[in-house]
């Protein structure tokens, strides 16, 4: 599950970003794959981390 969301979100994220910073010029590619490498590596090890506690927090939230 958080694989799979870390790489739709940081797929997403990374191509607002690139497309609002620099605009679709030559290169944006490169600099999408480049920031979408950063972005995972950052993203993945923290929706590990979060996502246990996020279950615990909606099940408190939730549960009757």
């Amino acid at each position: 599950m958080a694989l799979f969301m870390t790489i739709a979100l940081d797929s997403a994220m990374t191509f607002t970003m690139v497309s609002v910073t620099t605009g679709w010029t030559s290169g944006f590619l490169e600099r999408f794959v480049f920031g979408w490498l950063i972005g995972f590596a950052v993203a993945l090890p923290t929706s590990i981390l979060v996502f246990p506690l996020a279950r615990k927090l909606v099940n408190r939230v939730t549960s009757e």
